[in-house]
């Protein structure tokens, strides 16, 4: 059953009960992969493996996503500024314990390729949040296979 989550902004990746930042360098320029993250929503399921399905919706105002495993959000896209932050927070998910949720994509030239940051930034139910911080070795590792998938594709 989908659930309505708490309508927070940007400034919430500061200040969320549960942060997770993890970060990676990669050898593409910040806007293929600002381009990549924000304009190819659909082609985030090519490089993301968690993400069987990604869509614009709202003329791009925001997304719909779909798991594996059957986890579904929509989302509002905070910011868009390119090249340096894509930010974006689900307003209705199907997952249980989450009150809020935005993830923050900040993009950091380097050299000739990208310093690329991933913030999920949450707030839930202690059982939720417990889980999260446990699972936190994880989700650095599928940003990580993500993020140097995207490169890969980027690049070819």
């Amino acid at each position: 059953m989908a659930h309505r989550l708490r309508p927070v902004g940007i400034d919430f990746v500061e200040t969320a009960p549960v942060r997770l930042v993890f970060a990676r360098e990669v050898t593409t320029p910040p806007e293929a992969v600002f381009g990549a993250l924000a304009e190819d929503v659909t082609g985030w399921s090519e490089w993301f493996s968690a993400v069987r399905s990604a869509r614009p919706t709202g003329d791009g105002a925001g997304r719909e996503v779909r798991l594996l495993g059957g986890t579904r959000f929509e989302e509002t896209v905070l910011v868009a500024k390119s090249p340096e932050t894509y930010a974006y927070r689900v307003d209705v998910t199907n997952a249980p314990g989450i009150r809020a949720l935005v993830e923050e994509w900040r993009l950091t030239p380097v050299g000739g390729g990208t310093r690329v940051q991933w913030t999920f930034a949450a707030d839930g139910a202690a059982p939720f949040r417990a889980v999260l911080r446990l699972a936190r070795p994880g989700l650095g590792r599928a940003f990580r296979d993500a993020v140097t998938a995207l490169d890969r594709r980027l690049a070819g």
